[in-house]
């Protein structure tokens, strides 16, 4: 049906805020958002980080697999006692996403009539998904952000807080992400749309409660397979795999060469813990991330932020290439600008945690 979390099921560690979210685009929406939280918040709720998750990323940045979260932490290496995002001194709070498919409002959620939104679900955008976060912050009294840090989809959230709510962020930290989103994303996210809106089994985005079809695990096999490659750089690829058969099989006689059962186990993996509709709304969200919009255009907009900021991009990021995090950088007064260097691609903000360890300290001081 879907790899979404639905009500009912064991919470595991999240926690849930709910209200109404007025909409970019006319109207307003009810919504819950789930999110997680790490170490404890200080008597001045100054300590506090918010860590924003990518796109097919939630709340479980920390921990095991276990009941309620059927992947491990994505970013276990960075948070914790000790770690750069140390949670013996800091707060840290991981809310999933406006829009999103692991506890928050998304298009796998009950609609107020007990139905699933399915393709009522409104269109989203970056600036609605932060004006629902406020919620979470506003629940737990905190009046500022210590720091926000995200990557990728999660460093368009992170530009946002700053930029739209610059007297609630006192330290930014975006990772291989832009201002605006480009031309060639825009076009890499077209064929992954269409993927998914093309399977059978899509139904127009009413597919949660269909049981005489599958739901579009192939569309979103398929858009996964297509993202994951841009996500990682060709030098990888080229060393990882080559021109090698996967083990047993041979292209020749309709086997696969072994770089295609890597894209296919990924494929199979997402379908497991994501929701097709919820990779429809969250990456037309990402198409549509401009924070210049109805505020003069990006560098007005960027020069709206006051936080300390560190804008940080990947040598091998073939998506979100640097130029994008220099311009960045470059528009915000003392922000500095860096270089992970890495063969992985744009996945080195998962990756990477060393290097962006050292980031997390250069910005908390």
């Amino acid at each position: 049906m879907t790899g979404a979390w639905r009500e009912g099921e064991p919470p595991g560690r999240r926690r849930f805020v709910s209200g109404v979210q007025a909409l970019e685009t006319g109207g307003t929406l009810p919504f819950t958002l789930a999110y997680e939280t790490w170490g404890s918040l200080n008597s001045s709720a100054t300590n506090a980080i918010l860590v924003e998750h990518a796109l097919t990323g939630d709340s479980h940045a920390v921990g095991p697999a276990e009941e309620g979260h059927v992947s491990p932490g994505w970013w276990d290496g960075l948070i914790g006692p000790g770690k750069a995002i140390d949670t013996d001194a800091f707060f840290v709070v991981v809310p999933n996403v406006l829009g999103g498919c692991q506890g928050s409002t998304g298009p796998s959620s009950a609609h107020p009539d007990g139905k699933p939104w399915g393709s009522r679900f409104p269109a989203v955008t970056v600036r609605d998904q932060v004006a629902a976060e406020t919620a979470v912050a506003d629940a737990l009294g905190i009046g500022r952000w210590a720091a926000v840090i995200g990557g990728s989809m999660g460093g368009m959230r992170a530009l946002e807080w700053a930029v739209g709510e610059p007297e609630r962020v006192a330290a930014l930290l975006v990772l291989a992400s832009t201002a605006q989103a480009s031309a060639d994303q825009i076009a890499w996210a077209a064929p992954q749309l269409h993927a998914i809106r093309s399977d059978p089994g899509w139904h127009g985005g009413d597919y949660h409660d269909v049981r005489s079809m599958p739901s579009p695990d192939a569309g979103l096999g398929v858009a996964r397979r297509i993202a994951h490659a841009t996500y990682r750089s060709e030098a990888e690829l080229a060393q990882r795999f080559g021109h090698r058969h996967q083990d047993g099989e041979d292209p020749l006689r309709g086997g696969r060469f072994a770089v295609e059962s890597y894209l296919d186990h990924h494929a199979a993996k997402l379908s497991r813990r994501f929701d097709a509709g919820s990779y429809v709304v969250l990456t037309e969200s990402m198409n549509t991330h401009d924070v210049g919009r109805g505020r003069g255009g990006v560098a007005n907009a960027l020069g709206r932020i006051t936080a300390r900021t560190v804008a940080a991009g990947v040598d091998s990021d073939r998506l979100y290439p640097l130029y994008q995090s220099r311009a960045i950088a470059d528009g915000v007064a003392g922000a500095e600008f860096a270089v992970i260097a890495s063969p992985y691609g744009h996945d080195s903000f998962l990756i990477e945690t060393e290097q962006i360890g050292r980031l997390v300290k250069l910005l908390l001081g």
